[in-house]
């Protein structure tokens, strides 16, 4: 025993033990059935990684599309009520998954239970598991995987009395029921301090007054474009002193920045506009001088009678349809025939300042909620770990 576990295990309250996962439970992993005794119905559901997202297995192993009937298999493919399942094999590692049995299952060979002993209550075995990152425990190959021997340094202390488990489990089950509220209610104040801004906006284009017009994205403008392929020498993937002008491409992750080169394309302040990919119709604001690739599409407006920040907004507005190909995209000859309504310039410029108050008022509350999920987050991994070192009871 080293001295860092012999000073662990000093530390536990009296009554209290730490033992390997493996001392406690079981460690099961599925396999593979044939196909000819799947059934659409069935005595025994058969899951499979896949099948913990379906509705109804958020928490507990309720549903599933393929079944199995007893008699097909053998008995100790079944997994125990009470037991754990997870991802044991591939990318689903990452996604932490962990559901609870609550009906005769058996599960696929990418899938692992854990099977609780009678000295350890299965409700805290589920609460003490949400401390365990999946990804940590994988053997970091390139097709990530959890074995049994996965777990043999995995520790996990308890109170040798079942019934103080399952006081722990209450004062948890009660601390959770209200840190999941109060996050529910954060993340609906988040949601409704976005949707603030977006009605607002909303609001300004519904009910424009008498004095404004319409014309198209093409006659509001001084050119629109689409860019081409990337430089092909002329090129840095980092700013340089040689290479400083931003390349900009459609993807919305850090504003669609692809790197650097020597000369721009668009010297005059404009809006851009994904024209393909899942971010299709997304619009950036750019005042610098740049160079756009990859069909993004450029609106350069005329300053006289369009305001920069107006027009943004004006195109958020828009119920832009994508073309019918399988990817969906954007083209020069669509965005030019769209309509824009607007007021003239110096009540754009009004219109852009109330926005800007409200969207910054917004991120404010924006950042405060978030914050406050976060904080949330925290606060249940705070009481994990005193629930989990003896400092509950």
């Amino acid at each position: 025993m080293n001295k860092e576990l012999t000073m662990e295990k000093a530390s536990l309250p009296d009554g209290w033990e730490m033992k390997t996962l493996g001392e406690v439970c079981d460690l099961k992993s599925g396999k593979t059935i044939s196909k000819s005794i799947e059934r659409s119905e069935g005595e025994i559901l058969y899951i499979k990684v896949g099948d913990m997202n379906l509705k109804g297995n958020e928490n507990y192993i309720q549903v599933s599309n393929r079944f199995v009937d007893e008699i097909d298999i053998k008995a100790n493919q079944i997994i125990p009520i009470g037991s754990i399942i997870f991802p044991k094999r591939g990318g689903a590692i990452a996604t932490n998954k962990k559901r609870r049995i609550v009906k005769p299952t058996i599960v696929d060979l990418n899938t692992m239970a854990l099977v609780p002993s009678k000295i350890i209550n299965k409700d805290y075995l589920f609460h003490w598991f949400q401390k365990i990152d999946l990804a940590e425990l994988s053997n970091g190959a390139n097709i990530p995987q959890i074995n049994n021997y996965s777990f043999d340094n995995v520790l996990i202390s308890f109170p040798k009395s079942l019934t103080q488990q399952k006081q722990i489990v209450a004062l948890l089950d009660k601390a959770f029921t209200a840190i999941a509220t109060a996050k529910a209610n954060a993340q609906q104040n988040l949601q409704n301090a976005k949707e603030l801004f977006e009605s607002y906006l909303q609001n300004v284009f519904e009910n424009k007054g008498d004095d404004w017009e319409e014309n198209t994205l093409e006659q509001i403008s001084e050119s629109i474009f689409a860019g081409g392929d990337k430089p092909k020498d002329a090129f840095s993937k980092e700013v340089t002193t040689e290479y400083n002008v931003p390349i900009f491409a459609n993807a919305v992750k850090k504003r669609g920045l692809y790197g650097y080169t020597n000369k721009a394309r668009v010297l005059k302040p404009s809006v851009t506009i994904s024209a393909r990919g899942s971010g299709t119709g997304h619009t950036e604001l750019r005042k610098m001088k740049y160079y756009p690739i990859v069909r993004l599409i450029v609106v350069i407006p005329n300053s006289e009678i369009m305001d920069l920040q107006f027009l943004k907004h004006s195109i958020d507005n828009l119920d832009i349809l994508r073309s019918g190909s399988a990817i969906p995209q954007l083209t020069v000859p669509m965005m030019k025939e769209y309509k824009l309504a607007f007021p003239k310039i110096e009540k754009q410029k009004q219109i852009v300042n109330k926005l800007d108050i409200l969207s910054a008022e917004t991120k404010k509350l924006e950042a405060i909620y978030t914050q406050k999920i976060a904080d949330l987050e925290e606060m249940k991994k705070s009481v994990l770990q005193k629930a989990f070192s003896g400092q509950l009871l």
